[in-house]
């Protein structure tokens, strides 16, 4: 981008952080990025994902790789956002959430996130399973085609 082109980046308004929240909300899954303690590349992987007082938080296997990175490495990247059945998959919203990975207590979070995630029900108290909280420390909102926005961890908050 040269001085003469104007940034894709609109300023964050109102209607930009109601489709932050929205997509927060309602995502049950993503593709989870981390960086893995032995690579030089990031791994990706698909998680499930259910916001709880406004954090994305994951249920995931102490036997995945990405959660033996989260342990040693909790910062993250988590992509949130389907396209529709219809129309180009790049003209639907989505947003990539920058984050810090902090255990949580599963224990307590159980009736909300099986109501969210039903059939988590059958391995949801396996020992090896355990809870983590992602804090959002920024994100970026791709509101469908022409519509990019840059926020901040305070945009998330009611």
């Amino acid at each position: 981008m040269t001085k003469d082109q104007p940034s894709p980046i609109r300023p964050t308004d109102d209607e930009a952080r109601l489709l932050a929240r929205t997509l927060l909300t309602e995502a049950r899954f993503g593709a989870l990025a981390v960086s893995l303690p032995d690579q030089t590349a990031p791994y990706v992987s698909r998680v499930a994902t259910v916001a709880i007082e406004g954090a994305p938080h994951l249920l995931v296997s102490e036997l995945s790789l990405h959660t033996k990175a989260l342990t040693t490495h909790p910062d993250c990247s988590l992509l949130i956002g389907e396209p529709e059945d219809r129309g180009d998959p790049l003209t639907h919203p989505r947003m990539t959430l920058m984050a810090r990975a902090e255990i949580a207590d599963k224990a307590s979070l159980k009736e909300t996130w099986l109501e969210a995630i039903p059939k988590a029900k059958l391995y949801y108290d396996f020992t090896d399973f355990v809870m983590f909280r992602l804090t959002i420390t920024k994100a970026h909102l791709n509101g469908g085609f022409g519509k990019a926005f840059h926020l901040e961890a305070s945009d998330f908050a009611n």
